[in-house]
């Protein structure tokens, strides 16, 4: 299904189409009229389906295959015998109406709950107009249709979503002349305040009126889409510089009235970047709108970096900046999923009393064919930002659980820890995710561990207190991760429900140098034991390192000195080598763990 141009860009808010839309008026008999009456009328229209028989007010359907049931008999003397039967006695016992006014989706399950004999003749919907006679075929059609414009619109603001863009952008660029399209890439300044502040409820309202207002700028002929989060894009066509200019300052303007909802008035401001059609010579249609999206992009994260609240602009014959670079990385990061371009590398915990490695935490890479490879700092926050993150933390948690199970089926189980993102903690349903995903492969709690962060905790301290502890009963063990990088106060060890504390690398990284360094450390690992705390020391890169933390208590350690992190093939014949070969003994009371280090890199 297409949509025209001239209304591409609007907001799809039409009424829900219903059963009484669909089908066609039906013909009305009296419930006295004789059998033969009824069946010369379906034998001089063949293409009648069904008729409506009114029996004293009261209406039915009477379908063409009824009829002939009726008129054939098993022996083949049902028209003699129904020669003077009326239309009344002809009727089904079993009649199923359905309200004229009930959407698509209703009805389709409506349809599949009646029983299977019936299940596809034709409905009877009494319309305000007169009866109709709807084919159940156009009930699925006309369903189809929904979930197609569904899958194409964003739910929450209606208007076109990315998938719309990258499926019949490309078509809208071809239609107009190159040079006179542009594209306005838009992006909300900190509106991740609003959500924090008063609740995603009032920050959803917020976004939909801000559709509203950028769509009161544009002309029907203009493309508006809600990229995802609070991004949006504007194709802009049949326009020059100054022009494209000119809407972009009349979206700036619409922001300075403040939105109200509920008692609350909601300044916002919004940052964009513009791109014009004449930067860009040649290319197909789909070409062209990347690029132009892509530069777009760009021009606004560095007007971002200039101070927000303005429309950027990059010159296409400058040499690309390190915002092109993030530009691509915000384009492309929405596809990774679907080309499996993000795989789980697995670095090992060092039980700090054996030598063992039992458990492993998992790490998010992403090989990308343009990009390639794509460091986590480049990309994580640009998935939170956007709400990819969502998607793909639901993938990090399920990839992980279905390598546990494998480690488990081979004889070799492992704990492994996956890092959770504060905007994942913020959607409450972290615990019903992860239980989901347990289930699903069959694994036990225990080798599971989560590892959060004290800037995620502290952002509602409240909610992920209820959420860890719910995690923790079920079995799921939880870590504060990097500890010491953000408020490092040891009430966070008191207040949130932990069963592990992980020491950041910026603590350890003198540990053998320095004595104040050994100090800082001895008084965190002292009060994590005393509250049953396991502790790990990260970044652990020198023999001396790990000797001073096995020395202060440390029950695990976590670094190159170790094993880099590793695919899970890698790590299988890095952990067996060292099992058979002892290259990771046991300590005795007075020895250190020694251990060999092979960059895999």
């Amino acid at each position: 299904m297409s949509i025209e141009p001239a209304t591409a860009g609007r907001a799809w808010r039409p009424r829900p189409r219903v059963l009484a839309d669909l089908g066609f008026r039906a013909l009305v008999v009296p419930g006295d009229a004789s059998s033969t009456e009824i069946e010369a009328q379906f034998r001089s229209d063949r293409s009648l389906r069904a008729i409506v028989v009114d029996v004293a007010g009261t209406l039915a359907l009477l379908t063409r295959g009824q009829v002939d049931d009726q008129m054939t008999g098993r022996l083949g003397y049902g028209r003699a015998l129904n020669t003077r039967v009326k239309a009344a006695d002809l009727l089904p016992l079993l009649r199923f109406p359905l309200d004229p006014l009930l959407d698509l989706r209703a009805a389709a399950t409506a349809l599949l709950s009646r029983p299977e004999e019936t299940r596809y003749e034709d409905l009877l919907v009494l319309a305000a107009d007169g009866p109709r006679i709807v084919p159940v075929s156009e009930v699925f059609a006309g369903l189809s249709e929904v979930f197609h414009r569904d899958a194409l619109h964003d739910p929450l603001t209606g208007l076109a979503n990315r998938r719309f863009l990258d499926e019949q952008g490309p078509d809208l660029v071809a239609a107009r002349a190159p040079s006179s399209t542009a594209v306005l890439y838009v992006d909300l300044d900190d509106f991740k305040l609003i959500n924090d502040t008063f609740g995603h409820r009032t920050g959803d309202a917020a976004l939909a009126d801000f559709a509203s207002r950028l769509q009161a700028c544009t002309r029907p002929s203009d493309l508006t889409a809600r990229l995802g989060g609070d991004e949006f894009a504007v194709l802009l066509f049949e326009v020059d510089e100054p022009a494209a200019r000119s809407v972009a300052a009349r979206f700036l303007e619409a922001l300075e009235e403040p939105f109200e909802h509920e008692g609350h008035a909601l300044r916002l401001s919004a940052t964009l970047g513009l791109a014009m059609g004449g930067d860009i010579e040649d290319g197909s249609p789909a070409a062209r709108l990347e690029y132009l999206l892509r530069h777009a992009d760009t021009a606004m994260l560095q007007a971002k970096h200039e101070g927000k609240g303005r429309v950027g602009r990059i010159d296409p014959c400058r040499p690309p900046t390190r915002f092109a670079r993030q530009a691509l990385i915000r384009r492309r990061l929405p596809h990774a999923l679907a080309t499996s371009g993000f795989t789980l590398h697995y670095q090992p915990l060092m039980n700090m009393d054996d030598g063992s490695c039992g458990a492993v935490e998992a790490l998010l890479r992403w090989e990308d064919a343009e990009l390639g490879r794509v460091a986590p700092d480049e990309f994580i926050h640009v998935a939170e930002h956007t709400g990819e993150i969502h998607a793909i933390g639901r993938w990090v948690i399920d990839a992980a659980c279905a390598q546990a199970r494998r480690w488990s089926d081979a004889g070799t189980p492992r704990a492994v820890s996956v890092n959770i993102s504060p905007v994942q903690l913020g959607t409450g349903t972290l615990v019903s995710d992860l239980l989901s995903a347990l289930h699903r492969h069959g694994l036990p709690a225990s080798l599971l561990n989560v590892e959060i962060t004290e800037t995620a905790a502290v952002a509602d301290l409240p909610s992920a207190a209820r959420q860890l502890q719910g995690l923790i009963d079920a079995g799921i063990g939880v870590a504060l991760d990097d500890y010491g990088t953000a408020y490092s106060s040891l009430s966070m060890l008191r207040d949130l429900p932990l069963t592990g504390l992980k020491l950041d690398k910026s603590f350890i990284d003198r540990i053998d140098t320095d004595p104040t360094s050994a100090i800082l450390v001895s008084g965190v690992i002292a009060p994590a034991k005393a509250l049953g705390l396991a502790t790990t020391a990260e970044g652990v890169e020198r023999q001396t390192q790990l000797e001073v933390l096995q020395k202060l208590g440390c029950t695990t350690a976590q670094g190159y000195l170790i094993s880099r992190p590793l695919t899970s093939d890698q790590l299988d014949v890095v952990l067996e080598a060292r099992q058979n070969t002892g290259i990771l003994p046991g300590p005795g009371p007075s020895s250190s763990v020694h251990v060999t280090f092979t960059d895999h890199a």
